[in-house]
């Protein structure tokens, strides 16, 4: 394909539900193509930000400008036709539970395309070759696991070709290994369709590999957003204490803590010097054909590794 999914743009923008702030002057920009994270703590309004930028939640403030057009202030018909960029792994795979997988993944083209049952045939097909659920068309959802379920789902949100994808929490629910086995299959998707991914998660080990970007919400604010390396090597307290997991830091059960305590506890920490490692990126599996930007990533990977060997 030669497109490269579309820039997200996201300005000064505040969401509230009555008086409660979930968070307020968030902004960032998701380049075209790229796959980005979002973390945070439970209860930042991770999913919020997603519901929003798809345009089911609308903002107090702000704007998300998406190939020059502010969705927040489009009308409900002209908001259908941006839809229409983007495709969405829900939590839960938002299966159909009456449906078998086949019907469930041709839902959208039936709804909204006029496509024969034929060309319907080849691209539900195509799907869900894609993420490997070929000889499963016949079975319902509650015959399957967990990880094929999110698979269903996201062959789903596949088949209208969306510029962006939307991944809700993809990893909740799966064990370590169906994460391991996911978190490869998005990064072989962004390589073979370069749509723009936008990943809600709180698997440390995923935001460690696979994304371009990393953002993290908390106290109601983006504390950041930039390239992987920046957020992996940053100095910022609740940024390291969130990506290393510990309990020292900002971040407490009730995401209470007083500067004094976090600064006690951070001055009692031993060496932080193996928070500051870089995880090697995952890059996409064999069979895979590199565009120029992974084959670029793969480059600076390879470098790094030697530079790596020679410093050992």
């Amino acid at each position: 394909m030669d497109r490269m999914g579309v820039e997200i743009c996201v300005e000064g923008l505040t969401k509230s539900f009555g008086h409660q702030v979930i968070w307020q002057d968030v902004s960032l920009t998701m380049p075209a193509g790229e796959v980005s994270v979002m973390l945070g703590p439970s209860g930042t309004g991770k999913s919020v930000f997603l519901k929003t930028l798809v345009g089911l939640l609308k903002p107090e403030r702000g704007s998300i400008t998406i190939q020059g057009r502010d969705i927040t202030k489009l009308r409900e018909r002209d908001l259908y036709e941006v839809r229409k960029l983007f495709g969405v792994l829900f939590q839960d795979g938002a299966l159909f539970g009456s449906m078998n997988l086949y019907d469930n993944i041709a839902f959208p083209l039936r709804e909204h395309t006029r496509k024969s049952e034929s060309e319907i045939r080849r691209i539900v097909l195509e799907k869900m070759d894609m993420v490997g659920l070929i000889g499963s068309e016949d079975k319902l959802p509650g015959e399957i696991s967990g990880g094929m379920r999110k698979r269903a789902g996201l062959a789903r949100a596949l088949v209208l070709d969306p510029e962006i994808i939307l991944f809700d929490e993809p990893d909740s629910g799966l064990d370590p290994v169906r994460v391991a086995y996911l978190n490869q299959l998005i990064v072989d998707l962004n390589a073979q369709i370069d749509a723009t991914f936008l990943i809600v998660t709180h698997d440390i080990a995923s935001a460690r590999q696979v994304p371009d970007n990393i953002g993290l919400l908390f106290r109601r604010e983006l504390v950041m957003f930039g390239p992987r390396e920046q957020l992996l090597t940053s100095e910022e307290p609740v940024v390291r204490q969130f990506l290393n997991g510990r309990m020292q830091g900002p971040i407490g059960m009730a995401e209470e803590k007083d500067a004094a305590q976090v600064e006690q506890e951070l001055a009692q920490l031993a060496d932080p010097a193996p928070d500051q490692e870089l995880t090697p990126r995952l890059l996409p599996g064999p069979g895979i054909t590199r565009p120029p930007r992974w084959q670029a990533i793969a480059d600076r990977e390879a470098a790094l590794h030697r530079k790596e060997v020679a410093d050992a």
